[in-house]
């Protein structure tokens, strides 16, 4: 079951960098940018989280909250945190049935080596828990300002 535009999300919970469970619903009242990635302390996922981190004011402002997702368990998520010194949440879906659900976990080729992983993308979800926006496949460069901008357009008066 994959999520579409206009559909109500189907809550989730999983565990932060704490070990404390979050709960998709956790966020009602305000817009949620979730955005699964790879794996943490990689290049791109860093240069995204760090671009995630340097606008999250900007996020805030329009409120909007960010939350990213990763296979990755809850300790790696507080060092890559604490490393970069991160303002937001990252959640653990190490069984990747949050990423399913999103239609996110792929089959991936890379050096000829055939593996599943998370397909980087993000997706807007409003006020009410329905999916307004999604980014598929990912491009590290200039996502977060396109991202901010949907919201700064599109959502910001709802």
């Amino acid at each position: 079951m994959t999520v579409e535009a206009g559909q109500k999300v189907k809550d989730f919970t999983l565990k932060n960098q704490d070990g404390e469970s979050v709960s998709l619903s956790d966020f009602k009242g305000k817009h949620v940018v979730l955005y699964f990635y790879p794996k943490d302390m990689t290049p791109g996922c860093t240069t995204e989280a760090c671009d995630f981190r340097d606008s999250h004011e900007k996020f805030g402002e329009l409120d909007a909250v960010i939350i990213g997702i990763s296979p990755d368990p809850v300790e790696s998520h507080q060092k890559f945190i604490d490393k970069h010194d991160l303002p937001f949440m990252l959640l653990a879906d190490e069984d990747h049935k949050v990423a399913e659900d999103f239609g996110v976990w792929k089959l991936k080729k890379n050096f000829g080596k055939e593996y599943y992983g998370i397909e980087r993308s993000t997706f807007i979800i409003d006020k009410e828990g329905k999916l307004q926006k999604e980014f598929r496949k990912v491009r590290v460069k200039g996502h977060v300002e396109e991202a901010l901008e949907y919201i700064r357009e599109q959502l910001s008066g709802v």
